[in-house]
Order: structure tokens, then C-alpha cells, then sequence
């Protein structure tokens, strides 16, 4: 007869180097409900960005100074090409564990992108550091699901192509062994995809979902114009011409994901008041 429905606070820490474009990739990812969704942008304060421009960094991103004292519905930490470097020496770990940490008792589910999925295993479980892969995983790779009754892989296929795109890994025999993670979706050839722990208040997904039509495409290009060995990515180009256009053979899973995310994890598991509940005590 009656419901009271709120915006939906979504904190976005954009980890990645072209932050606009990963802005657009994410917005159109958490576009497709019903629901009304609020994103805030944090970028981190101890990391200089090169490649957006200050005034954009300004007008349209907080930082956690900012933002520590308040509450959010979900999170999305995204990737960053840092992954060949030890998790200590990147110059701005110290700020994004302490993020890590706050979003246990600030945040009501996160999702954790790429390099950040493996960031984040190892912080919170110390479990595993990642290996280096003898080439990189680049390209759409066939993935199976596998708890089919969690709702966060609720209407998808049982097989399905998602965008990797990474030096590492985190082996799927070590996730597998830990008790802590359920294992939603996974790959012969990649690993990993798509696993939570707590329920769903952590959610690590080791791709690119969000990826549009044309991201690899930019990424294998530059690559080839830097020198660097790169092969074209799988299952991407049709005859796997680089001249032809790439196929968009991602984007229903993906944005089942997130509406799934926004849906089971978010909008039906946060608190109508944000603030004073038991499981939000300030930090």
C-alpha cells in the first residue's frame, strides 16, 4: 500500500588513470533501475592524477577527508594498472586500506573491480599475494555460473563472456580453499570472475564488466603504438580482424550485475536511515 524509498548513496573511489571515461562506463552500468541512485566520486589524496585535469578533479570529485564521516548505501572501488607492482610500494596503499577498512562499518556492500578485487583479498584475508601471468589476460573469456540461488547471479545464462584485461591473477584453486568466499562465476582460462564474502557486503569481481564497446579496442591500440607485446584480444573482433568492429557481447550480464548488485544488496539490505544503526557505528 505505501513505500518509502529514498536515493540510493553510491560512493565511487575511480582508481583508474582516463577517470572520465571510467565515470561514463560506471554511470551507464548503474543506470538500468527503477531505482533513483546518487554517486558521489572519490579520488585519493595521495596520489597526484596525470592524466584528468585538476579543475575536473575539483568540481566533480571529494576525497576521503571529505566524505569519512558519512554513510553510503554501496561502493565500487574500480581497477588500476598497478598490478605489477607489490601491493606495499604503490604510493597510495596506506590511504586505500584505511578506506577498505571504513567501509566495513560505513558502507553497506562494496564491489571491488579488478586490481581492487585482488587489493582487497589480500587486505582483508590475507590470503594470497597475486602471480604474474606469462601473458596478459586480455580479451572476452567464457565463464560458467556456479550458486546459480544467490541472487546477485539471478538471471543469468549458465555461460557467459566478460571483459579481462590483466598482468595477475589470483589463482582459483586458492579462492576455492578459502572458507570465507563463495565462488559465483568462473572461467577455465581466466579464473576468476565473480565471488562475495559476508553475505554480499564484499563482492570481488575480477574483470571489467563495465568495459564499453570500444575499451579493449583503445587499450590493444595503444599498446601496439607503445611497442608493447600484446596479442589481439580473444573472442573480440569478428574473424579476430583488428579492422573490423569489435561485438558487444558483454553488456546484458553486466548490467544484470549491477541492477542485481543495486536490487539484492543494496536497495533491500540498507537501512531506510542510514545513521544510528547497529551495524553502522561510527568508526
Amino acid at each position: 500500500m505505501h513505500q518509502d524509498i529514498r536515493p540510493i548513496q553510491i560512493l565511487i573511489l575511480n582508481l583508474m588513470p582516463l577517470k572520465e571515461e571510467t565515470e561514463l562506463q560506471l554511470l551507464r552500468s548503474l543506470s538500468n533501475t527503477p531505482l533513483q541512485v546518487d554517486v558521489t566520486f572519490m579520488a585519493v589524496e595521495s596520489h597526484e592524477a596525470k592524466n584528468t585535469s585538476l579543475s575536473h578533479l575539483n568540481k566533480f570529485y571529494e576525497t576521503f577527508t571529505d566524505i569519512k564521516k558519512r554513510k553510503f548505501d554501496g561502493m565500487i572501488i574500480t581497477g588500476a594498472p598497478v598490478e605489477q607492482m607489490p601491493f606495499e610500494e604503490v604510493d597510495y596503499w596506506n590511504e586505500l586500506t584505511k578506506i577498505m577498512d571504513w567501509t566495513e562499518k560505513h558502507v553497506t556492500s562494496t564491489i571491488f573491480l579488478c586490481w581492487a578485487a585482488q587489493a582487497s583479498l589480500y587486505h582483508f584475508l590475507m590470503a594470497w599475494r597475486k602471480n604474474p601471468l606469462d601473458k596478459k589476460m586480455f580479451g572476452l573469456f567464457q565463464h560458467r555460473v556456479l550458486n546459480r540461488k544467490i541472487p546477485l547471479v539471478r538471471g543469468f545464462d549458465d555461460v557467459f563472456l566478460a571483459p579481462h584485461s590483466r598482468h595477475t591473477e589470483v589463482p582459483i584453486a586458492d579462492i576455492h580453499a578459502c572458507k570465507d568466499l563463495t565462488v559465483l562465476a568462473e572461467s577455465e582460462e581466466a579464473g576468476l570472475f565473480l565471488a562475495m564474502a559476508e553475505g554480499g557486503r564484499k563482492i570481488f569481481v575480477m574483470g571489467h564488466p563495465e568495459y564499453d564497446r570500444v575499451t579493449l579496442d583503445g587499450e590493444y591500440k595503444r599498446d601496439l603504438a607503445k611497442g608493447l607485446p600484446i596479442e589481439i584480444p580473444k573472442n573480440y573482433y569478428k574473424d579476430d580482424d583488428p579492422n573490423n568492429k569489435p561485438l558487444l557481447t558483454w553488456r546484458a550480464h553486466a548490467n544484470n550485475l549491477y541492477t542485481n548488485w543495486l536490487n539484492y544488496y543494496v536497495y533491500q539490505s540498507t537501512p531506510y536511515d542510514l545513521y544510528g544503526t547497529p551495524d553502522f557505528r561510527e568508526i
